[in-house]
């Protein structure tokens, strides 16, 4: 199964990156993911959802402890690669 997240954190800061943003930017670009796209209010990755899963264990955790004060995320499921399924949304 593949899994789409889609994430932001806050609070936000229109002059500079936060720390935990880049903190939870970091990770999803670290992780093992396909498709990954940061963006100044939005992030979103793709990939296995064990690997999904386990970005979203770590992008929790690293970035709450780096100052955000709440973690907005949504999952979805896309099926699997080449199945020709569409979104499930």
């Amino acid at each position: 199964m593949r899994l789409r997240v889609e994430f932001t954190t806050e609070p936000f800061d229109l002059d500079e990156a936060p720390a935990h943003a880049v903190v939870a930017r970091d990770v999803v670009t670290g992780a093992e993911l396909d498709a990954v796209d940061v963006g100044p209010f939005g992030n979103t990755a793709e990939g296995d959802a064990d690997q999904v899963l386990g970005a979203v264990a770590a992008l929790l955790r690293e970035s709450l402890q780096a100052g955000a004060t709440r973690v907005s995320l949504q999952v979805n499921v896309i099926g699997e690669a080449g199945s020709g399924e569409g979104d499930a949304t």
